[in-house]
């Protein structure tokens, strides 16, 4: 299965930083314990310094990764606040046939209720339905 991290990174910033990325790890590390067999991608860890290409660097991994995350059998997607190209990975995504999952406190954004498939406010939360194999029902 083919699985993509899709998360907050620029969010709202107005300069050249970005919100930690300090989630990918545990997420990263529950889907390996709950679906061992997972191929997972983030683009993040493909490109950590990001923020500072520039011209055509810019648009070339933001449309691989949209790319890769349409491409998707499952996308995780990580809102702790609004994130323009998490928006568009997860609509990409949804219109593409993946499934959409996403951890956020934001449950009534509309972005989220139309392009998510289950919305956790947890970590935990997501962790217990990868464990009860709920999953499985949108496959």
């Amino acid at each position: 299965m083919k699985i993509f991290l899709a998360g907050i990174m620029q969010g709202s910033v107005r300069d050249d930083t970005i919100h930690p990325q300090d989630w990918r790890g545990p997420i990263r590390e529950i889907i390996l314990r709950r679906i061992p067999d997972a191929e997972v991608y983030c683009h993040y860890s493909e490109h950590p310094n990001s923020l500072t290409y520039s011209g055509g660097k810019i648009r070339e991994p933001f449309d691989d990764g949209v790319r890769r995350c349409a491409g998707s059998d499952l996308v995780i997607a990580y809102l702790p606040s609004a994130s323009m190209g998490t928006a568009i990975e997860m609509y990409e995504a949804y219109q593409n046939g993946a499934v959409v999952l996403t951890v956020t406190p934001m449950a009534a954004n509309w972005v989220v209720r139309l392009y998510s498939h289950a919305v956790f406010a947890t970590l935990e939360e997501l962790d217990v339905f990868l464990a009860d194999g709920r999953l499985e029902a949108f496959f």
